[in-house]
């Protein structure tokens, strides 16, 4: 099955005189230039890609309000006003994006670059490209001069990369008007063209996102002089762990949420069996579905020695840890703790994080989402999911904000893989698919 092209390539309705040639055309003429930001996290530095999003803005008579969390970062805050019927919907992303390690990209990272149909550069993904469809949709609202029942706000953080402080937590707690609305989209969610070696039109909606458990893992040995054999190195007993930690295979998960959506899978002919070997496969044929139905674990911090003739007395390393809904961080770590035994090396829970909310699917915005995905793509299967990364959505849930992660656009494996890779990329097609979805979830929405 062939991937379709947007609506208005198909000659689809589309509402009023809008010149979806030009309008992509100038998309990706924003997007080249946002890449073209470095906004690396650490150290930030985001403000001046807030003054960019909101220069486009203010060009077209939106007003907007900078606001500074540390020096050099800013949110920005930019909102259309609608009739006050309704309450607010708000479009939120992130301006930060991670570092990069350029001598292992094929194209610079951060100079914006076309080939082949893709858009190269650090962000690409995650997330400058969904925040140009979103900003694209207020541009086009504003333009339209749509008849807004709601506020329609568009919402620039930094920090997201790191946790938030400096961005949407910092909000929660200066600025809580801000954040006074009723609904909010973010990234977390969105289509891919297969399932489990299928042609699909699959999407997800995310309702919530898989709790964060990070794990410290300590080795204590004996230090000493590196010219001499030596059998209690502190980082070889940590490595040996690291190892086995690597090499558990803790199996599959199927929760109730999650047979739920095997359902609609199977029902819609992409799965043949709810259980047992065949099940198995199809959730571990993509790293992204396995992530849906497993606890995660992966060492990203390593710090042992501190010079090359001494034998370090102590090791540590940090294990990113995801777990699905329901899961209880301290049974998980008693079961890292029984994997690790007989090593030596201690686990802890470096920090805990609260069990992330739910938002529900018997809402106004889930519905139109559903709808609008469906008329644009008659074949399409939408189901809602956990996030398994963690997004800003999860500091806006816990005060009644239905807060969705949807990108609307169909994500190639390849592009799924680039998020925090190297090579990242976005494609031409994805990103005017993402344009013209966007702007009718917020015209059918807010108008």
């Amino acid at each position: 099955m062939a991937r379709e092209p947007p609506p208005s390539a198909r000659g689809g309705p589309m509402p009023g005189a809008i010149d979806w040639p030009a309008v992509h055309a100038e998309g990706l003429d924003i997007l080249l230039r946002y890449l073209r930001i470095d906004t690396s996290n650490p150290p930030g530095n985001e403000a001046p890609a807030a003054r960019f999003l909101g220069g486009l803005l203010e060009a077209e008579g939106i007003a907007c309000e900078y606001i500074e969390t540390e020096p050099g970062r800013e949110v920005l805050v930019a909102r259309v006003p609608g009739d006050g019927s309704k309450r607010p919907l708000m479009l939120a992303n992130h301006t930060d994006v991670v570092p990069v390690e350029a001598e292992y990209w094929d194209v610079p990272p951060f100079e914006g670059v076309v080939r082949d149909g893709r858009i190269y550069g650090r962000g690409a993904v995650d997330m400058k490209g969904c925040a140009v469809m979103q900003l694209l949709a207020v541009l086009l609202a504003k333009r339209q001069r749509l008849r807004l029942r709601r506020d329609l706000m568009f919402c620039a953080v930094p920090d997201e990369e790191q946790g938030s402080d400096a961005g949407m937590v910092w909000l929660v707690e200066h600025r809580p008007d801000v954040l006074d609305v009723e609904y909010q989209l973010n990234e977390g969610g969105g289509g891919q063209p297969e399932f489990a070696g299928r042609a699909a039109r699959l999407f997800n909606i995310a309702i919530t996102e898989k709790r964060m458990a990070p794990i410290v893992l300590t080795a204590v040995g004996t230090p000493g002089h590196a010219s001499r054999p030596h059998d209690d190195n502190s980082a070889v007993r940590l490595a040996e762990a690291i190892v086995k930690l690597a090499r558990w295979d803790r199996g599959i998960a199927v929760t109730e949420g999650t047979r739920d959506v095997l359902v609609r899978l199977r029902d819609a002919g992409l799965l043949d069996s709810l259980d047992g070997p065949a099940l198995e496969a199809a959730v571990r044929s993509s790293p992204d579905t396995q992530a849906a139905f497993q606890n995660t674990l992966n060492v990203t911090v390593i710090n042992s020695g501190y010079k090359n003739n001494v034998i370090p007395a102590r090791s540590e390393a940090i294990v990113d840890c995801r777990l699905l809904p329901g899961q209880d961080h301290h049974d998980w770590l008693r079961q890292v703790r029984e994997v690790l035994d007989g090593t030596g090396v201690e686990a802890r829970l470096q920090h805990e994080n609260p069990a992330p909310a739910v938002s529900s699917t018997d809402t106004e915005l889930y519905a139109l989402l559903e709808a609008v995905v469906k008329e644009a793509f008659e074949d399409a299967v939408v189901v809602p999911s956990t996030s398994t990364v963690g997004t800003d959505s999860r500091f806006l849930r816990p005060l009644g904000v239905h807060a969705y992660g949807f990108i609307p656009c169909l994500l190639s494996q390849e592009e799924r893989d680039g998020f925090h890779a190297n090579n990242e990329f976005l494609s031409v097609e994805n990103l005017n698919m993402g344009v013209e979805l966007m702007y009718e979830v917020v015209r059918r929405f807010c108008a």
